[in-house]
């Protein structure tokens, strides 16, 4: 969950958001490094009066130019493209949930068990207990076991959706008409709250999504009297 005064992004809750995290630190530092230069070079040029014409046209100056900036492009290019591969890449799920945006509630049906389907509202503000979230807790969460491959079968009803989990590191639009897909590995047992990250109308903010995530053992156990309760 994010806390008031956070900065950077919320804890990863996965391998996926792990390696997220790190890219997006690897670029940060990058950047920084650039603009120190940059500014370095402007500030000395400005005060010393650097602006000479053997500077400015020398050929190893403009080598400098040119290559540099190629090798700041592969630096940040070779991790990205290996998250991005990551991200697409879906090897033997162990649970496949086909999850449908309306306006404005989320639908799930776990397609490896017969007739179990339900839909997730937001709970009320004046229902909500002690300890619970204001517009992020739903009537029912979608339940997945941790330490296994979950697949995610995204689409809509109505309008363009998105089903977006910040700590789990997902984030996928749900078209009318389309079927998306992306995986996740929850690595330990909590709560984790996401919601619509799509302009979808008037009550757009009211549509959270909440995933509880249990041990596998006691998904297995129990998951036909957890599920039927929903």
């Amino acid at each position: 969950m994010a806390y008031p005064l956070q900065l950077g992004l919320q804890d990863a809750t996965s391998p996926v958001m792990q390696e997220l995290i790190h890219i997006h630190d690897h670029t940060l530092m990058i950047a920084l490094l650039v603009s120190t230069m940059v500014f370095y070079t402007i500030l000395t040029t400005v005060t010393t009066k650097l602006t000479n014409k053997n500077m400015l046209d020398s050929e190893g100056i403009q080598t400098i130019w040119t290559i540099a900036p190629g090798l700041i492009l592969i630096l940040i290019a070779m991790p990205s493209l290996r998250v991005l591969y990551m991200m697409d890449e879906v090897n033997n799920p162990h649970l496949t949930v086909k999850t449908i945006g309306h306006q404005w509630y989320w639908s799930y049906e776990y397609t490896d068990y017969k007739n179990l389907e339900f839909d997730s509202y937001m709970i009320p503000t004046q229902d909500l207990i002690p300890g619970q979230f204001r517009l992020l807790e739903t009537d029912h969460r979608m339940v997945v076991p941790t330490d296994s491959p979950v697949r995610m079968l995204i689409t809509a009803h109505d309008v363009i959706h998105s089903w977006a989990v910040p700590t789990l590191g997902v984030k996928m639009d749900a078209i009318p008409g389309r079927l998306n897909q992306t995986t996740f590995v929850v690595s330990h047992p909590a709560v984790f709250y996401g919601q619509c990250s799509e302009i979808c109308g008037a009550n757009h903010s009211f549509m959270p999504i909440s995933v509880e995530a249990i041990p596998l053992i006691h998904f297995e156990d129990s998951s036909t009297s957890m599920l039927a309760k929903i």
